[in-house]
């Protein structure tokens, strides 16, 4: 009897008890939801003097020009330039060791003179220190993260500190006297010192037409997807999506952009952009889609704008795109045009 009057006591407590906590932990997911949507903070503005540091945080730089070259466009807008200690170590593929990437990053967001981190090149390598990173002094004191390619999983995991980042052109890819990149150099100086940006991009015939609004967040496709169920993995809900890449084969964008929809990036997004995804690889046996026609099939059921040849990526004219801004996204018959809304 005393077994039955307790399983009673137990039975009444976890009818009572159960809803509240349902209805406590769906208020706590709607609060992540919110936050996950709300307008991001965002680094000041750069002015003349201001200090930049370029490091590494992925693979080696064994081209002391390419960082010379950067250092020059730099000082060209009234900046000054500070190198990581371990900028020029080597580690096999990597920019020295990863303590030595970790320590160099650690110290450029903990030193308050230092404004912005202007990554030297991507590569492989930034996943490895990523998880070491302490971001407590860098969340009260924010600063501009500069970068593409492999450093998406910085953009992606800053943006889930809630703070925005610069997806653009790197010292590597830096063509000083090239007329292709100047659009992308300046670009660059707009975001960097708080000018509007905006950009018309030409038709493409595979652009499917729209309007959206909402938080513009992504970068490397392959990175995006290798960051799959990790802490670093963003949410795409109310936001647009930018995606680029580069030397891939047409099978494996599918198996990618499949992955992004199993994982629901395309449930509740309100837009996508498609970035240069460039030096395509081909197969011995033809995939039999172009990489439009891939993105447009793995999207079809879902209604929203998508824009196909934007100017970022791993192409000479890469525009700057800052991540976590709000933007406006209208694709109408022969533009398409994005907007930062502030």
């Amino acid at each position: 009897m005393n077994c039955i009057r307790r399983l009673r006591i137990l039975l009444i407590v976890f009818l009572v008890v159960f809803p509240t906590l349902v209805i406590a932990s769906s208020k706590f997911i709607n609060r992540i939801k919110y936050k996950m949507n709300q307008e991001l903070i965002q680094p000041p503005y750069l002015k003349k003097g201001d200090t930049v540091l370029i490091l590494a945080t992925a693979g080696i730089v064994n081209d002391s020009t390419i960082i010379d070259n950067g250092i020059e466009l730099l000082k060209s807008w009234g900046l000054n330039v500070k190198l990581g200690k371990n900028l020029y170590e080597s580690n096999g593929h990597f920019a020295g060791t990863d303590k030595q990437r970790l320590e160099d990053f650690q110290n450029a967001i903990d030193d308050d003179n230092i404004k912005a981190i202007w990554c030297a090149r991507g590569g492989y390598g930034t996943v490895r220190i990523i998880d070491d990173i302490d971001f407590t002094r860098f969340k009260e004191n924010p600063k501009w993260i500069i970068g593409f390619s492999d450093v998406t999983v910085l953009h992606n995991d800053i943006h889930n500190l809630g703070i925005e980042t610069i997806h653009a052109m790197m010292p590597s890819t830096l063509k000083p006297d090239n007329e292709e990149q100047k659009k992308a150099q300046k670009s660059l100086k707009k975001a960097l010192f708080g000018k509007k940006m905006k950009y018309r991009v030409s038709e493409s015939s595979y652009n499917k037409e729209g309007e959206a609004e909402g938080q513009l967040v992504g970068g490397n496709l392959s990175i995006l997807y290798s960051l799959l169920g990790s802490k670093s993995t963003i949410s795409t809900e109310n936001k647009i999506l930018f995606i680029e890449d580069v030397g891939e084969y047409e099978y494996h964008i599918d198996r990618m952009l499949l992955n992004l929809k199993r994982n629901g990036y395309f449930d509740k997004c309100k837009g996508l952009i498609v970035g240069g995804i460039s030096d395509v690889r081909e197969n011995d046996v033809a995939f039999g889609k172009t990489v439009e026609e891939i993105v447009l099939d793995v999207v079809k059921d879902f209604d929203f704008p998508v824009s196909f040849d934007f100017p970022a990526g791993h192409i000479r004219d890469n525009r700057t795109l800052i991540l976590g801004r709000e933007i406006s996204l209208l694709i109408k018959e022969n533009k398409a045009v994005v907007k930062f809304l502030k």
